[in-house]
């Protein structure tokens, strides 16, 4: 009999991994089925009650998940970072491991060949964007996702970050938005693209972005906050945080809220955002943000989104290619549409 050493056995693939964990007999216990979404970034694997996490090995300018060491390392940031929101749906991370004969298990014997964030399942229907769909979302329910955000902010670490600092992220990304928003091969309403962007223009040179750095308004958020990623639970439960780039969390409380806002009009509940705000100013002891604030937030974040889709145009591996384009004009939509002065509710 030929013995195997650990160092015969070939390296595993990703598409070894991901055909591993789409079936059935991979778990204990073991589902009926496993339902598998992929993003850009990630393979999920949904699995009974619970929710496995697989990192894709990719690098880009903002993360590198390159290595198993860094897949690794994020998914344990992942876990501690999200249980400031979601604290017993993130279960623990786990090794996918192979053993001296080649076979793949989760947590089992071997060496680890990848790494896995396990959650439980929440109950889709009870999602904010799955709730917004079905027209079963109420203003209370909003309010208790507000109050639950304001304590996560009165909370969050401040950011160690500079005024100067703060605003130079947002003029860098403005020029990256600029660049792709007037693009002749996007054919968008140059008209409005102006327009929004000397809105956002305007901000950047007034030195209100400064001083909400200077008064300590910067903490370290969530980073990702969408609807698809809070469950109107009790108390409700906000996953996916942001994990890879600390950066990218340290946000101004108000833009976090306006973007769950300007997702929320996305799909159609453009009542939510002032909900949002009137709670965070009753709650939070900020002063009632400006207007011109709000209005800055949220343009800067709709013509974010929009360049984000227009780029998936520009991927040779995107998944559903004609979804892009509409979906950056219905960002702009939302910004052109939107009053240019809007009304911040007042603390009651």
């Amino acid at each position: 009999m030929i013995e195997r050493n650990v160092t015969d056995i070939p390296e595993t693939s990703l598409e070894e991994k991901v055909c591993f964990l789409k079936s059935p007999a991979a778990y204990r216990p073991q589902p009926a089925k496993v339902e598998v979404e992929e993003t850009h970034m990630s393979w999920v694997f949904l699995a009974g009650d619970r929710v496995y996490k697989l990192k894709k090995p990719v690098r880009h300018s903002f993360l590198d998940f390159g290595s198993i060491e860094a897949r690794e390392k994020n998914c344990r940031e992942e876990l501690r970072l999200n249980r400031r929101l979601a604290q017993d749906i993130y279960l623990g991370v786990a090794p996918l491991t192979r053993n001296d004969s080649g076979r793949l298990s989760i947590d089992g014997e071997g060496r680890p060949v990848d790494w896995l964030v396990v959650m439980r399942r929440l109950p889709r229907d009870r999602m904010l964007d799955s709730a917004i769909i079905a027209h079963t979302l109420s203003g209370a329910e909003i309010a208790s996702v507000a109050e639950r955000l304001v304590g996560f902010y009165k909370h969050a670490q401040p950011a160690d970050l500079a005024p100067a600092a703060y605003v130079a992220q947002f003029i860098e990304e403005h020029a990256r938005n600029e660049a792709v928003l007037t693009a002749p091969q996007f054919d968008l309403d140059g008209g409005r693209i102006e327009r929004l962007l000397g809105l956002v223009e305007d901000t950047l040179r007034s030195g209100l972005l400064e001083t909400r750095a200077e008064s300590g308004r910067i903490v370290e958020g969530h980073g990702d906050l969408r609807p698809e990623h809070v469950c109107l639970s009790q108390p409700p439960v906000i996953i996916d945080c942001l994990e890879f780039n600390r950066r990218l969390r340290l946000v101004d409380p108000v833009d976090e809220l306006t973007y769950l806002g300007l997702e929320c009009s996305r799909l159609g509940a453009d009542w939510v955002e002032p909900v949002l705000l009137s709670v965070y100013v009753k709650s939070s002891g900020d002063d009632t943000p400006s207007p011109e604030l709000v209005s800055f937030y949220r343009t800067y974040r709709a013509c974010l989104r929009a360049r984000l889709s227009l780029v998936h145009i520009l991927e040779h591996d995107q998944r559903k290619p004609k979804k892009w384009l509409p979906l950056a004009k219905q960002y702009l939509d939302i910004a052109a549409s939107a009053s240019l002065s809007p009304d911040v509710p007042a603390a009651q």
